[in-house]
């Protein structure tokens, strides 16, 4: 049985694990649980998977959970420091890291130290700090899967081949809302309209940045470290069909893609399982349902973003650092009605 703490448990991705985990069961348990502020529905996961340790934002909301579960209480920290004691818990063998944003990058450094393996879910540690996150892991011997469709899909190409042979990565992007709206009509786009995805279910922050396509832009700055290619050699097309999920071309001109629905169950299955792969019931992929599958290059001009973070990934150092933080910043601002939708780029 394999023993699973999750950063990040009611979020989207922290959901969708879950929900993998309980359609098997027999196969994984729960050592720990880490969330934010929605502590009803915390309160509903310490009761179905009974984790030995949780973590919440704050000692209020800590107190609040104790208060709501009564005589059913794990062990409960707070803040910062609970969320790196809830990656570092004994007892574990993989953590999955699905914090939103900075918030994720200490904790998962902290489940690499105690030598654990890594489903990451959180792209900003490694556009933060991707260099000394992958050198602790090697030291460490941690095992790195990627829990993103996109980096999930390159990963699996990437199965079976060698590494020198590949000549480039095409990762591919729906597009998001606005994939057809005039400058004009991005100048006035609200909260609400970003928030609505044409085909992923995802947590806010990173429904606000498919939209922007910002998340592009740090997803190559993410394949850039996981599987060490510089972006020169991370291409973007925009596939609004969403089903396959990257490509990856090899030396000789041949392109491997892996294609399914779009559903993060998928990839999460993929890693929970790895090397072997899960048994899964959920319909498959319909191909003549699909019927055509589209491409065409992302607009640079309408969509800044995906230039700037492109920039920030061959200028170096702290360049992604800034770009990630000032991306957060603007992000929140947005959602919060403080600037306008075509602000978060500026």
């Amino acid at each position: 049985m394999k023993r699973i703490s999750i950063l990040g448990s009611t979020g989207s991705i922290g959901v969708s694990t879950l929900d993998v985990i309980s359609a098997h069961p027999g196969e994984f348990t729960i050592t720990a649980l880490a969330g934010g502020r929605n502590i009803a529905l915390l309160k509903q996961q310490i009761e179905r998977f009974r984790p030995r340790l949780v973590a919440v934002i704050d000692e209020v909301h800590a107190r609040d959970l104790r208060t709501l579960l009564g005589a059913t209480i794990p062990g409960i920290l707070s803040g910062p420091e609970g969320y790196r004691e809830a990656a570092a818990v004994e007892g574990t063998d993989m953590v999955v890291s699905a914090m939103v944003g900075a918030a994720g990058l200490l904790p998962t450094l902290d489940a690499i130290a105690a030598g654990r393996d890594i489903a990451l879910a959180n792209k900003e540690t490694l556009v933060m700090a991707g260099g000394i996150v992958l050198n602790n892991a090697a030291q460490k011997g941690v095992t790195i899967i990627p829990v993103d469709s996109e980096h999930s899909a390159i990963f699996q190409c990437l199965q079976g081949h060698h590494r020198e042979d590949l000549r480039r990565i095409i990762l591919t992007a729906s597009g998001g809302p606005f994939l057809h709206a005039s400058a004009e009509e991005l100048a006035e786009v609200t909260p609400a309209q970003a928030l609505r995805h044409p085909n992923w279910v995802m947590g806010k922050k990173i429904t606000i940045d498919s939209a922007t396509m910002m998340n592009k832009g740090l997803e190559a700055i993410e394949a850039s470290w996981l599987f060490d290619l510089p972006v020169s050699k991370i291409d973007v097309l925009i596939h609004p069909q969403s089903i396959i999920h990257s490509l990856v071309e090899y030396r000789d001109g041949s392109v491997i893609a892996q294609l399914g629905v779009p559903d993060m169950r998928v990839p999460i299955a993929y890693a929970l399982s790895y090397p072997r792969r899960m048994i899964r019931n959920e319909a498959g992929l319909d191909l003549v349902n699909v019927g055509a599958l589209t491409f065409f290059k992302p607009d640079p001009v309408r969509f800044p973003a995906l230039r700037l973070a492109y920039a920030a990934a061959e200028t170096g150092g702290t360049a992604p650092t800034v770009l990630n933080a000032a991306n957060e910043v603007a992000v929140t601002a947005f959602i919060d009605e403080e600037i306008g939708f075509n602000g978060i780029s500026q």
